[in-house]
């Protein structure tokens, strides 16, 4: 009788599972948006997440997937343009099975959508966009979860480089956007605790030939390095500017991550040695926290994705690695959860147990109270080699 009981326990448990089997399959896909810029002026940020989630989503997928389902990238394009984000997240939104949104390079896209995500109960997973208020939005809950840096502690952290490289008139050129005016705050802050104000501040808006004239204006301050708050296109053309001055007006330039994320260096390779510029990175495959995990990314990398043999040529490293490790934390969240649903996940992200990332170890990435998971401690600045990578110094 003992054997009965057993056998009829066993062929239950068989039952059970081939069940949740074919409800997980009927159900479909687990989908993750990705809402970027795909095809403008920062299109390779976009493209260097989209891979980061790609090869995530393949891993976690030849693996099982998350409670007995595949993960599905959805992506749309916003082009830089914050009316489209906020379409892409109500679209995304009215979607089956979608349980977060991967957002881009863009501060003020981000900015504008915050509004969008919480009405709608959206987890947004933010790989790049740095402004301090993406996260601290005043909402609660609070949706938006960062692998990423983080305005506040970015706009210190560069004027401490340009005090350590014994800079003393610090001048401020900065895109006159939300993502222009958090950093204004940071390095404000960070110049007033030492007793300092800016040497000189200029604002650009969108569009190479905007960027010349903040440049001639604030050279009237005389200052010893810039600290620059651009993205691909604006900052391209200031190198170009700053290349055709006498060597002895070449003012030295610390720019923070956004001209990483377009044509910036592929445009700029015959000048990049022409002008003293570094720039802030949180991760390099050249020089990884992990040698390991990253071997294991570069070598699925290199097979995914055509004309890429090595880690020099992947794109735009820094959103790669966020987003891959991004989609590796919201999985554990799901299975944490049990559920896709969004409210649910998101108390799970913020709960997750310890998890070795391709970037840090997040212990935890995330609690109630601090949604970005990177801090200064993962700040590094580099230079674009002469081919256009980026190396850490």
């Amino acid at each position: 009788m003992t054997w009965l009981i057993r056998f009829c326990a066993l062929v239950s448990t068989f039952v059970f599972f081939l069940v949740f089997i074919m409800a997980a399959k009927a159900a479909g896909p687990i989908v993750i948006g990705l809402d970027a810029d795909m095809s403008s002026g920062s299109a390779r940020s976009g493209q260097s997440i989209k891979r980061g989630a790609e090869l995530a989503i393949d891993e976690i997928n030849n693996s099982g997937g998350v409670l007995g389902r595949k993960l599905k990238l959805q992506i749309r394009d916003h082009r830089g343009n914050p009316s489209r984000g906020v379409d892409n997240i109500v679209e995304f939104s009215g979607m089956a099975n979608v349980v977060a949104v991967i957002g881009g390079l863009h501060t003020p896209v981000a900015l504008h959508e915050l509004e969008a995500i919480h009405t709608n109960k959206m987890l947004y997973l933010g790989p790049w966009a740095a402004g301090t208020p993406i996260v601290n939005n005043g909402y609660q809950p609070n949706y938006v979860f960062r692998v990423s840096v983080r305005d506040e502690f970015a706009g210190g952290y560069l004027v401490e480089q340009a005090l350590k490289r014994g800079h003393k008139r610090i001048a401020l050129l900065l895109e006159n956007t939300g993502w222009g005016r958090s950093n204004e705050r940071a390095m404000k802050k960070a110049l007033y605790r030492r007793d300092m104000d800016p040497a000189g501040l200029a604002w650009f808006h969108w569009g190479p030939t905007d960027i010349q004239a903040a440049l001639d204006d604030l050279e009237k301050s005389q200052p010893d390095v810039i600290l620059l708050v651009a993205n691909a296109p604006e900052g391209l053309a200031l190198i170009r500017a700053m290349a055709k001055r006498p060597k002895e007006k070449r003012i030295p330039i610390l720019s923070h991550w956004g001209i990483s994320g377009g044509e910036f260096a592929s445009q700029a390779k015959n000048i990049l040695n022409e002008v003293d510029l570094l720039l802030l990175q949180t991760f390099s495959f050249l020089d990884p926290v992990f040698p390991g995990k990253s071997d294991q990314f570069v070598t699925a990398y290199t097979a995914r994705y055509p004309n890429v043999f090595s880690a020099r040529d992947i794109i735009a490293p820094v959103g790669a690695a966020h987003a891959y490790d991004l989609v590796y934390l919201l999985a554990k969240a799901i299975e944490k959860a049990g559920t896709i649903n969004r409210p649910a996940v998101r108390d799970a992200m913020e709960n997750l147990d310890k998890y070795n990332g391709l970037v840090r170890v997040y212990d935890p990435a995330f609690t109630a109270t601090r949604h970005d998971a990177l801090g200064v401690e993962d700040f590094r600045m580099a230079r674009f080699a002469e081919d256009g990578t980026i190396v850490p110094q």
